[in-house]
């Protein structure tokens, strides 16, 4: 991975034509041979949560925050055919007591994404996804573990209509994520109201649906945006316990989004608040990107 993001800088060349930087969830693409590197740094806090329905605090924690960095490079393989990959490394902290932190380089993600039809506007957009644990965290510390060391595979469906002269764009997205099997460091463990005898965790699989609405121009984009994800089954955070990876954690969140790219290089920025959730923080998040595309191959 260091070696591949070596070669996407000290290769670049100057790019012409529109600028353009993609996401997973979009309908925004990478001509072929084009490559769009975004660097981001996000933060996300917390000081309430819901323990199941009951919203409450923890002066033991204080405040909460997750800290990460991410390299995204998105690759131009063939005219509507994607790679998109992501490493972040991801930190956590507390403003009271004495819980410590976790840190380091948390799952490598991959997508295919591949444009199943287009036509007036409208376009159909299929997304295969993976990801795989890196970093040797510790899954079941939660709420200060920075991921739960699961494998997953998901698959996407995204609809997308843009005003050709406008640049006004409606896009709906749905999700399927599979998660595999995590092993953690005790003999025996909680759950569903049971003991299990055993060091294997049952992550529960998840999906997520997301709608967008927003203006895409010649070197500019503005975004609103509502998502709702959640696992398909699992268990509650007991009172006065600890989350632990069974949990059915759930989340709605509505956010805003903005980029700015006239030429190869440009910001984007976003922000989301969680307005409603179960076995998850009321988390205030934010992310801001820094943004280079260039071309590694010239098109045959």
């Amino acid at each position: 991975m260091k070696n591949f993001i070596k070669l996407l800088v000290i290769s670049a060349v100057l790019v012409t034509g529109e600028v353009k930087a993609q996401m997973p969830h979009d309908a925004i693409y990478m001509g072929k041979g084009q490559i769009c590197v975004a660097t981001m740094y996000g933060r996300s806090t917390w000081t309430e949560y819901w323990e199941n329905s009951l919203k409450r605090s923890n002066s033991n924690i204080g405040t909460h925050t997750t800290q990460n960095v991410m390299v995204m490079p998105a690759i131009g393989i063939a005219k509507g055919l994607n790679v998109i990959l992501s490493l972040p490394y991801v930190w956590t902290q507390t403003s009271a007591g004495n819980l410590l932190g976790q840190k380091g380089f948390q799952d490598l993600s991959g997508w295919l994404k591949y444009r199943v039809a287009n036509t007036h506007g409208f376009s159909v957009h299929a997304v295969v996804g993976g990801s795989v644990p890196v970093g040797n965290y510790v899954p079941d510390f939660l709420p200060m573990s920075i991921g739960l060391q699961c494998r997953t595979v998901s698959g996407r469906l995204i609809a997308n209509y843009k005003h050709p002269q406008t640049g006004i764009y409606v896009n709906a997205h749905g999700t399927y994520s599979w998660r595999s099997n995590i092993k953690v460091d005790r003999d025996a463990y909680q759950a569903d109201d049971r003991v299990y005898n055993t060091r294997e965790v049952s992550v529960p699989n998840a999906y997520d649906a997301g709608l967008r609405l927003g203006v895409l121009r010649k070197g500019w984009q503005a975004e609103l945006w509502a998502e709702r994800t959640s696992c398909t089954h699992g268990d509650y955070i007991r009172r006065h316990d600890m989350p632990f990876p069974t949990n059915n954690m759930q989340a709605t969140t509505v956010g805003v989004y903005g980029k700015f790219q006239p030429k190869q290089i440009g910001v984007n920025a976003r922000f989301g608040y969680v307005t409603d959730g179960r076995n998850v923080g009321q988390s205030t998040n934010l992310m801001v990107g820094v943004l280079y595309q260039f071309k590694l191959w010239k098109n045959q």
